[in-house]
């Protein structure tokens, strides 16, 4: 029964917001804004940006190995 009338509630819903005009503040028209891909421009990136990204991943694993470790000793003890 629950099932049912949920399915009801979100059948509604979508049929609202599918149906909803152009002067609502509808999250749907902001797909039809954009619609050359050619203005958006890729940036090479350089070598300090790219020597901090690799400092940031490296930094992330050791934290990762360390929480781990630290688990397993935790784990050990008991």
């Amino acid at each position: 029964m629950k099932t049912t009338t949920l399915a009801l509630a979100a059948t509604i819903l979508g049929s609202l917001a599918l149906g909803a005009g152009a002067a609502t503040a509808a999250p749907l028209a902001v797909s039809g804004l954009q619609t050359d891909g050619a203005s958006v421009t890729q940036v090479r990136m350089d070598r300090s940006e790219r020597m901090m990204m690799k400092k940031r991943m490296m930094r992330k694993q050791m934290m990762k190995r360390h929480m781990m470790k630290k688990r397993m000793m935790m784990n050990r003890g008991m």
